[in-house]
């Protein structure tokens, strides 16, 4: 027989929150709520700091001062009110955005790189039912494919470059080194705005009214109060419709994942061998996968696409070069690889060298180590009064690799050793005088080579990792 016993007002929004704690954290964990003083952070707020009494675990919060509204000063003090009458621990951290295309990517950008930073395990954040149909309709509207259909999900874990999404499941989350990136947790996402506004009230909770929601130049607030009332009226229940196809998308999105990694296969470059065959679609899977992995900024459609079209005929002596964000995407050897985008170093382009151990040489990008050393590297005695210098690579440089062979131009000695275009046309070339000492990723000149137990340097060219 069922018990007879009145659940207390809003019980529903506290169980929902509390079983979803129960899901992802653990007892000893250290749980951060991100608080704006809006509505929805509120209650969150107040639902953690309920259940953290039984679940045992250590709630704070932080506050992101965007410093973009001229009441953000005293939305961080109302946030430092709220906070310390319930004792609870409180970050403010203000940011810097940076003014672009859109100044709602740039705020978000900036927000979740602080959340990032935070050491926790858990950072909490107050997404809710109402909030998953608008992101779902936005990304429908931009086009996305189906991951970003799959809009938010309850929970997500950044694990060594890759993303593992977990949804509403029933197992328990994994353990989140405090050190490591924290994972995001969203308990209110099956909550309706309304539920949470009736939760507020019930507990007499103050909060912020942020002016800029009414402001319908937002896309979000122009669906928000323009868009959703029109569907609301013919489709009451859109917002548990559209959350249930953002869950189906997420399901589709797992096992293009799935697919993916097999296609792709493990490692820091991408065998092209392994898309033969393949459909276009199929490849274009892959590559997404791929440059996920590798932290690269995904290319836009008719960039992706004619990627996936040069790639499926790609020899293994092709020459691709695609640039996006701060990387290149280079083939070599059959292979395509993920290098920090650069420009090729001009010819004017020389640095010092003073008997530094370490030259940071940011045009070549990255760092010359000059390690003190006895009869192995460069003599110091075969360069001492000379000027010595670093220079880029001009045309027709030689070198001579060992007194009992011929000198030989740079470019076939690199053939020679099969490295790739990218690592040649930024190496940092040594000079003493206009005599060349040493190349990068080549070696030392014979003729400056040290003898045994002469004193020396050798050095060690650290070029900047993508």
């Amino acid at each position: 027989m069922a018990s007879s016993r009145k659940l207390p007002k809003n019980s529903s929004v506290l169980a929902r929150v509390t079983a979803a704690v129960k899901r992802h954290v653990h007892r000893g964990d250290r749980l951060v709520a991100g608080l704006s003083g809006g509505i929805d952070s509120i209650v969150l707020l107040d639902l953690l700091h309920r259940a953290s009494r039984r679940a045992g675990f250590e709630l704070a919060a932080v506050h992101v001062n965007h410093q973009i509204n001229p009441a953000a000063g005293k939305w961080a003090s109302f946030c430092r009110a709220f906070c310390r009458a319930r004792g609870i621990p409180l970050l403010v951290k203000a940011v810097e955005v940076k003014r672009g295309n859109s100044l709602e990517a740039a705020a978000r950008a900036a927000r979740y790189a602080v959340f990032s930073a935070v050491k926790c395990n858990v950072i909490a954040l107050a997404h809710n039912q109402d909030d998953q149909a608008e992101t779902l309709l936005l990304q429908l509207l931009r086009g996305t494919g189906v991951k970003g259909a799959s809009a938010m999900p309850e929970y997500r874990v950044e694990d060594s470059g890759s993303r593992i999404e977990r949804s509403a499941i029933n197992a328990r989350s994994p353990r989140r080194p405090v050190a490591g990136v924290p994972a995001v947790l969203r308990p209110l996402l099956d909550v309706p705005r309304s539920e949470i506004l009736e939760y507020a009230k019930s507990r007499k909770l103050s909060w912020i009214e942020d002016d800029s929601n009414t402001n319908i130049a937002f896309d979000r607030n122009y669906l928000r109060h323009r868009v959703l009332p029109i569907i609301a009226e013919r489709y009451p229940a859109y917002r548990r419709t559209l959350a249930r196809a953002s869950r189906h998308f997420a399901e589709a999105a797992d096992l293009l994942d799935v697919c993916a990694a097999r296609d792709a296969g493990e490692g820091d470059a991408l065998d092209l061998a392994r898309l033969r065959g393949l459909s276009v679609a199929r490849v274009k899977n892959v590559l997404r996968h791929f440059l996920a992995r590798c932290g690269v900024l995904m290319p836009n459609m008719r960039r992706l696409e004619e990627l996936a079209r040069q790639l499926m005929r790609a020899g293994a002596g092709a020459s691709i070069r695609l640039t996006t964000g701060a990387h290149d995407l280079r083939c070599h050897g059959g292979k395509l690889h993920v290098v920090a985008s650069m420009t090729a170093v001009s010819a004017p382009a020389a640095v010092q060298w003073h008997g530094e151990k370490r030259l940071p040489l940011t045009a070549f990008g990255g760092t010359l180590m000059m390690k003190p050393a006895r009869g192995k590297g460069i003599s110091l005695q075969k360069i001492s009064g000379k000027n010595v210098s670093v220079r880029a690579r001009a045309g027709g440089e030689r070198l001579r690799l060992a007194a009992n062979r011929p000198s030989r131009t740079l470019k076939n000695l690199w053939q020679e050793a099969g490295t790739p275009l990218w690592l040649r046309e930024n190496a940092p070339l040594l000079f003493a005088n206009d005599e060349l000492v040493y190349v990068a990723g080549l070696g030392v000149d014979a003729a400056f080579c040290a003898v045994a137990g002469e004193v020396s340097v050798l050095p060690d060219w650290l070029p900047q990792s993508a």
